[in-house]
């Protein structure tokens, strides 16, 4: 990354090395160039594929999506409880104390009972209703996962923003800083001529009012770098330091946009979660309708009772049974009946929910398309206008010199190609940017599709880690 990324920098350089002696003397002030600039006193340079992983590893917002994923999990043995046996057991123990009195004679008697139990309960058909219940389990697993891999493109892309947006500010205040000096020289020069009569005060009220701007306009510049700081170490983690140069993600991207939209239609986690949703709302309806047929179970229990006194050992009973139970739905009041309609109605909802991110997965890819696709041009337009105007700019300084321009001409030349370079910043963070978007938009933007050092989170460890579990309080990681 780093090596590739230095290139291309010192292609830029090279392209424009004739800018260098320019009004603000770095080469077109390109991001790459800029930031080099700033960089090139370490050696130790964050590349952007470093800040992503940091950012995959340690992203709150990431992790806690993870955590929900595994709550989601332990929907599955919680459904498939229901094909396993219910046993309870039992134990009472009392002290009973009893007076008798009759025809004037007083009786005590005092009993120990004892008695314990054990009874297991095995349902054998409840209308598949337990089949269903683990089938929308899950479905909602799968859901989950779809969650979990569209929170990841959003940390990656959010985190992707961050990063470029620091190096164009960091860009764009140098620029600006540079600006400043610049006006303070030009100022410098108005006020002696000023002083031997080549110019009135009116220039000199000029040359003031730019550098006003300039200084003004810095402030600004500072102000952005510190929030984007800020959002960067917010989404990353760690402060920036010493950011290497990014490049567009052009080997990653679709070839057209045809075949944007025939990937993201089929793979983008939005449309896959809506699907896994449209499963769980028609396996609710089953579930629901199971509510409507009889209910199969058998049961067998085993007790033990003794009943001691003060007087006696007592007697010690011992009991086992089985049976078998079907219970027939008849009338509940019309409650069933109202949620298997209810779960009909979500489930319609949720199939024009599908069709609605279709439509708005479609539209961001379009849409994503055609900004990356803009920005190529753009550049080049901004590249173009950058070269007129310092071209512009020289000529209007040599004028200057004979008389045939004024300062404000001057001042305006330099602001004006001073706008085209913020302009060039600018375009050359969108491009970079907008690549990401564009693989976050058709649902391919993952560590994995990076390339990340990382560790890929897999969401199946933990699934199959707890889906057969019969007992246990500790979760996999022993908490």
């Amino acid at each position: 990354m780093k090596s590739s990324s230095a290139g291309y920098c010192a292609g830029q350089s090279d392209r424009h090395s004739k800018g260098l002696r320019s009004l603000l003397g770095v080469s077109r002030l390109s991001l790459c160039v800029a930031i080099l600039a700033v960089s090139a006193a370490s050696s130790h340079a964050e590349s952007i594929s470093g800040a992503l992983s940091r950012a995959y590893s340690f992203s709150p917002d990431l992790n806690q999506q993870r955590a929900a994923t595994r709550a989601t999990d332990e929907g599955v043995p919680q459904a498939t409880a229901g094909w396993r046996p219910n046993v309870n057991a039992s134990v009472q123990a009392a002290d009973t104390y009893v007076q008798f009195e009759r025809f004037g004679t007083t009786t005590d008697s005092r009993t120990f009972p004892r008695s314990a139990s054990l009874t297991v309960t095995q349902t054998l058909y409840n209308g598949n209703r337990t089949a269903n219940t683990v089938r929308r389990a899950e479905s909602a697993v799968l859901q989950s996962r779809e969650a979990l891999r569209l929170s990841e493109q959003n940390i990656l892309g959010n985190a992707a923003s961050a990063y470029m947006n620091v190096l164009r500010d960091t860009a764009l205040l140098k620029l600006q800083q540079n600006n400043v000096e610049v006006l303070q020289q030009q100022l410098k020069q108005t006020q002696d001529r000023f002083q031997v009569g080549e110019v009135t005060r009116t220039d000199v009220a000029q040359a003031e009012a730019a550098l006003a701007l300039g200084q003004a306009n810095s402030f600004t510049s500072q102000s952005n770098l510190q929030n984007s700081l800020a959002v960067y170490r917010q989404l990353i983690g760690v402060p920036p330091r010493n950011l290497e140069p990014a490049r567009p993600l052009e080997g990653l991207l679709p070839k057209s946009l045809q075949d944007a939209l025939t990937f993201s239609l089929s793979e983008h986690p939005s449309i896959q979660s809506a699907l896994h949703a449209v499963d769980v709302a028609a396996l609710a309806v089953k579930v629901q309708e199971g509510a409507l047929y009889p209910t199969l179970s058998v049961q067998g229990s085993v007790s033990q009772a003794r009943d001691s006194s003060t007087t006696s050992l007592g007697l010690k009973q011992t009991s086992a049974t089985a049976l078998a139970n079907l219970s027939v739905p008849l009338y509940d009041g019309g409650a069933t009946y109202a949620g298997i309609r209810q779960a009909k109605e979500t489930l319609s909802q949720q199939r024009l929910v599908a069709d609605q991110q279709r439509e708005l997965v479609r539209a961001q890819v379009v849409s994503a398309w055609g900004a990356y696709q803009n920005t190529r041009f753009v550049i080049q337009s901004f590249e173009s206008q950058v070269r007129a105007n310092e071209i512009a700019l020289n000529g209007v300084r040599e004028e200057a010199k004979v008389g045939q321009r004024t300062t404000l001409d001057v001042l305006t030349a330099q602001q004006t190609l001073l706008s085209s370079r913020v302009n060039l910043i600018s375009a050359q963070r969108d491009r970079v940017v907008n690549s990401y978007l564009l693989l976050s938009a058709i649902g391919n933007l993952s560590a994995t599709k990076l390339g990340l050092n990382v560790t890929a989170y897999d969401p199946t460890v933990h699934y199959d880690q707890v889906k057969d579990k019969w007992w246990g309080l500790r979760t996999p990681d022993g908490r």
